[in-house]
C-alpha cells in the first residue's frame, strides 16, 4: 500500500468525520442560535477539549507513539504489549484523578478560561453545568488516543480515523432526541458528548483485539512508572506538555479575550474554525497520521535520504491542496457559511461575522496544516524541544498579533492572529529542519510552486466570475444555495486541477510506497 493510497483513505474518514462534525454545528446552532446558551456549551466544552490535547493527541501521543513504534520495530511482540499494558494504566490512573479534580473546581476553571461570563451569573452557571457534564469526556478520549497510537503503529488506519464520527452522531442524536426533554436544552449537547467518549472508547476493542494488542489493566498501575519503556514515554512527555500547554494557553488567552468581546463572538469563531478544520484535518492530520510511523521506522533503520524524500513527498501533497484550500474558503466565505449555517436561529448578521473570522483564519491555513506535517519530523526522532521552544516563541508572537489586531478587527482579530502564529510556527520548524539537516528539499521546487500559483490565479478568477453576490446568498433558499456551492466549488476544483494536468502534473507522481 502507497502512502497515497494511505493517506487518501485516512482522509476519507477524516472527511466523514468532519461531515458529521459540520450537520452537528449546523444542527446545533440551528436549535440554539449563536447566543447565551451555545457560548455557555462552547467554553464548556473547549475546557475538557484543551485538556484532550495535553492527554490525548498532543503530549501524550507525541511520547508514546514513537517509543511505541521502536518497541514494536525492535523488540518482541511480548515486550510491545507489556509497554502498552503498563503505558496504559498508569494513564487511566492519572486521568481518573485529574476528571475527578475537574469536576469539583468546574466554577474556577470556568472563571480562568471566560472570566467575562463572571458578569453574567446565569451564563457563568450554566457554563459550570455543562462543564461538569462534559469534563469525564477527557478520561475516555486520552484513552482512545492511546488506542489510535497504537492501531496507527501497526498501520491500521482506518478505525482510529472512523471513530470521531461517533462522537458527532451521538451528540445529533441527543440534540434531536433529548434536547426538547431537559432543561436548559442545551444540557442534551454535554450529556451527547460524554456518551460520545464511551462510544468511541467502546469501538476501539475490536481493532485491538484483532492485533492482539487490547492492553490490560492494573490497580497496581502506580508502580509501572519505573519500567525503562514508561520512564521513556515520560521523559518525552515533560518537554511535550511543555510545548502543548504553551498552544493551549495561547487558546485559553483568545477565549478570555473573545469572552469580553460582542455576545456571540465565541460563537462566530466556532462556527468559522469547523469551516477551517475540514482542509486542516483532512490534509494536515491524514497525511501525518500515515507519515509518522514511516518517518520512525526510517529513523530506526538510520535512513537519512529516504526520512528526507517523505518528508519532500508530505509537503508536495500539503502544499498542492492547502493553497487552494485557503484561496477557496477565503473567496467562498459567505457561500460555505449562509449555506451550511444560515438556519434556525443562525441569521445573516451571525453569518457576516463568521465570515470575518473565517477570511482571517484563511491567511494562515497553510501554515496550520504545514505545522501538522512538519512537526513529526522531528516527533519520529523523538526530539521534541526544537518544536518546543518553537512553541513558545509562537505563543508570544501570537499574543503580539493580538495587541495589534484584536482592537482593530475584533473576533477576526482573534482568527487572524492564530493564522499567522501557524505561519510562523511552520517558518521556523522548516528553518530548523533544514539547518539540522532533516531535510534535504528536492531540485524542482522553484517550478512546483510556480505551477500551483498559476493554477490558483485560474482557480480565482472562475471562482470570482461565478460566485455571485453576498446578498444573494443571504436572500436565497437553502437548496439553491446547495446546488448553486456545488456547482461554484466543481467550477474552481476542475479549473485548479485541470490548470495542474496541462502543466505536466499526473497523480502517480506523488505516489509513494508505505514503509
Amino acid at each position: 500500500m502507497s502512502l497515497l493510497k494511505a493517506a487518501l483513505s485516512v482522509s476519507a474518514m477524516t472527511f466523514l468525520s468532519r461531515i458529521t462534525g459540520l450537520m452537528r454545528e449546523i444542527i446545533g446552532f440551528s436549535l440554539f442560535g449563536a447566543g447565551t446558551a451555545m457560548d455557555a456549551f462552547q467554553v464548556a466544552w473547549r475546557i475538557p477539549n484543551l485538556l484532550r490535547r495535553l492527554f490525548a493527541e498532543g503530549a501524550f501521543s507525541l511520547a508514546f507513539v514513537p517509543v511505541f513504534a521502536e518497541y514494536k520495530i525492535k523488540r518482541s511482540q511480548t515486550d510491545t504489549k507489556l509497554l502498552a499494558d503498563r503505558v496504559a494504566s498508569l494513564l487511566a490512573l492519572i486521568l481518573f484523578g485529574v476528571t475527578l479534580i475537574g469536576v469539583i473546581l468546574a466554577p474556577a476553571l470556568v472563571y480562568a478560561t471566560a472570566s467575562g461570563f463572571a458578569d453574567n451569573p446565569d451564563k457563568f452557571a450554566l457554563t459550570t453545568q455543562l462543564l461538569r457534564i462534559t469534563f469525564p469526556y477527557i478520561f475516555f478520549i486520552s484513552l482512545v488516543a492511546l488506542s489510535a497510537g497504537i492501531l496507527n503503529s501497526f498501520s491500521a488506519f482506518k478505525t482510529p480515523a472512523f471513530t470521531p464520527v461517533l462522537l458527532n452522531l451521538s451528540v445529533i442524536a441527543s440534540a434531536v432526541f433529548v434536547a426538547p426533554y431537559v432543561n436548559p436544552p442545551i444540557l442534551a449537547l454535554a450529556w451527547g458528548t460524554l456518551l460520545g467518549g464511551v462510544v468511541q472508547l467502546a469501538f476501539q476493542i475490536p481493532a485491538l483485539r484483532k492485533i492482539k494488542m487490547l492492553p490490560s489493566f492494573s490497580l497496581s498501575a502506580w508502580k509501572f512508572r519505573k519500567d525503562e519503556g514508561v520512564v521513556r514515554v515520560l521523559k518525552l512527555m515533560a518537554p511535550a506538555i511543555l510545548g502543548v500547554s504553551v498552544a493551549q494557553i495561547s487558546l485559553l488567552l483568545n477565549t478570555q479575550i473573545a469572552s469580553f468581546l460582542e455576545t456571540g463572538s465565541v460563537s462566530w469563531l466556532t462556527a468559522a474554525d469547523r469551516l477551517m478544520e475540514f482542509p486542516s484535518a483532512i490534509l494536515g492530520v491524514a497525511v501525518g497520521t500515515v507519515l509518522l510511523p514511516s518517518l520512525i521506522r526510517q529513523h530506526a533503520q538510520e535512513d537519512a535520504i529516504e526520512y528526507s524524500r517523505l518528508l519532500d513527498w508530505a509537503l508536495r501533497v500539503t502544499l498542492l491542496l492547502a493553497l487552494p484550500a485557503a484561496v477557496g474558503l477565503a473567496m467562498l466565505a459567505t457561500p460555505l457559511i449562509a449555506t451550511m449555517f444560515q438556519h434556525g436561529k443562525f441569521d445573516a448578521h451571525a453569518v457576516l461575522m463568521t465570515r470575518e473570522a473565517l477570511v482571517a483564519y484563511s491567511v494562515g491555513l497553510a501554515g496550520i496544516i504545514l505545522v501538522k506535517i512538519l512537526a513529526p519530523g522531528f516527533y519520529a526522532r523523538q526530539n521534541i524541544k526544537t518544536p518546543v521552544k518553537i512553541a513558545i516563541f509562537t505563543l508570544v508572537v501570537t499574543q503580539l498579533f493580538n495587541l495589534a489586531f484584536v482592537p482593530i478587527f475584533k473576533h477576526a482579530g482573534l482568527a487572524l492572529s492564530i493564522g499567522l502564529g501557524a505561519c510562523v510556527n511552520a517558518g521556523l520548524l522548516y528553518f530548523f529542519m533544514r539547518k539540522q539537516g532533516i531535510f534535504v528539499p528536492r531540485p524542482e521546487w522553484l517550478a512546483f510552486i510556480l505551477k500551483i500559483v498559476v493554477a490558483l490565479y485560474a482557480m480565482g478568477c472562475i471562482l470570482f466570475l461565478v460566485s455571485g453576490t453576498d446578498a444573494h446568498w443571504l436572500t436565497a433558499n437553502t437548496l439553491e444555495k446547495c446546488w448553486r456551492l456545488t456547482v461554484v466549488v466543481l467550477a474552481g476544483a476542475v479549473t485548479y486541477f485541470a490548470s495542474l494536468w496541462m502543466m505536466g502534473f499526473r497523480l502517480n507522481q506523488f505516489s509513494k510506497r508505505l514503509a
